[in-house]
């Protein structure tokens, strides 16, 4: 499928393509807040509502998403709450349908989670155990792994190469990316041993719907190999005050499924660094689509740029300090 094709997909096509699956709808049909896929929300003849995911074109292959399935099913199968795709006519998970590739997910409402409340971390914490007691029980073998190459040496190519970084800041902006991928590398070299598992690895609160009977996990479409605290560390935050309670109540849970490898505390900074870098090329990567010119105008910016160059240079002392990690393993 070309992306000029993805760019005009319409509430038409849309509609022909969840009924071709066998879902005979009502007409209903709302677009959801989605930037890398394009995601709607459907409601068949019954009352049901579903939602329905056209995959982005040139971003996964069929196997890739196939393993992302198949994993969200498999956790699903041990009765964790995360919302796998339905098998559609065929038993298939990913539907071909004219030039797009899609899913069909049932719809689930709630709220981001409290992250004040010790509670919700807890039982975050024991769904996390259990993921990834599973998830280590067998790689991916088509999904690539968050490392350094991937999310940062191939995501300052895709910046640079993007022309978007103007000219007078281009020296300034590599250097100091160069600088914090050093950094990011020693972590990496001195902690990678045994710990690449597969995780859900986009586990921010927006990902996680709390309804009256706990959460819903959703969206496993970055699902990748990489660390077990990948997971977590989008939960804890970085407030140096609340970050080791935090930790604690989500372990809590996490213990009674698994065993945390406390070590890996040490790639939160690296971690936060590399999403830092892989988020601007992403939007960079994605530039041609009209969608991204008009929810994201800064990015052409040069105040964008120089704002990057500033919090690079502060990761980069948070890096080199290595407070984070001193602070998690004096309070454990």
């Amino acid at each position: 499928m070309s992306n000029q094709a993805y760019y005009q997909l319409n509430p038409d096509k849309v509609l022909d393509a969840v009924e071709a699956c066998g879902i005979r709808l009502d007409g209903s049909l709302l677009t959801l807040n989605s930037y890398e896929n394009r995601v709607y929300r459907v409601q068949d003849i019954d009352g049901v509502r579903w939602v329905v995911k056209f995959y982005r074109p040139n971003r996964w292959t069929d196997a890739q998403i196939q393993e992302e399935h198949d994993f969200a099913t498999e956790l699903a199968e041990q009765e964790i709450p995360v919302v796998a795709p339905v098998k559609l006519p065929g038993e298939q998970t990913l539907v071909h349908w004219q030039d797009f590739r899609l899913a069909v997910f049932p719809c689930v409402g709630g709220r981001e989670p409290n992250l004040e409340d010790s509670e919700h971390l807890t039982q975050l914490g024991r769904y996390l155990g259990r993921i990834h007691a599973i998830g280590a029980q067998k790689p991916f073998e088509h999904r690539p792994a968050i490392d350094v190459q991937t999310y940062g040496d191939n995501s300052l190519q895709t910046i640079l190469n993007s022309g978007q970084v103007s000219t007078e800041l281009v020296t300034a902006y590599e250097t100091i990316l160069q600088q914090t991928l050093d950094e990011v590398r020693k972590r990496y070299e001195e902690y990678r041993p045994d710990w690449s598992i597969r995780i859900h690895a986009d586990f921010h609160p927006g990902n996680i719907l709390w309804g009256e009977n706990g959460p819903s996990l959703v969206d496993l479409d970055d699902a990748r190999s990489g660390p077990a605290i990948q997971d977590l560390w989008m939960l804890i935050g970085s407030d140096p005050d609340l970050i080791g309670q935090r930790l604690d109540d989500i372990l809590v849970g996490y213990e009674d499924f698994n065993e945390f490898p406390i070590s890996q505390v040490a790639l939160i900074e690296p971690l936060r660094a590399l999403r830092m870098i892989h988020y601007s090329a992403w939007l960079a990567s994605r530039w041609e689509d009209p969608s991204f010119q008009h929810h994201f105008p800064w990015f052409a910016e040069v105040k964008y740029w120089e704002q990057q160059i500033l919090l690079l240079k502060e990761q980069l002392s948070m890096l080199q300090e290595d407070t984070t990690r001193q602070k998690l393993l004096s309070y454990f």
